[in-house]
């Protein structure tokens, strides 16, 4: 599972919104702004995540 680094205070807002994925409040935000857990985040991306084209 990816792992994103959420240190920086732009993920923070004073703020709670229903997460976009579970729909319970966080204060975090996506790198585009979007509220989110970043918990939520990271298995979002695991699950939708594209496989590498085949470069054999």
């Amino acid at each position: 599972m990816p792992l994103f680094d959420w240190r920086d205070s732009r993920h923070w807002d004073n703020k709670p919104a229903p997460c976009g994925v579970c729909t319970q409040p966080t204060n975090l935000r996506s790198d585009r702004g979007k509220p989110v857990h970043k918990v939520c985040a990271e298995q979002w991306t695991e699950q939708h995540a594209k496989p590498a084209p085949d470069q054999s």
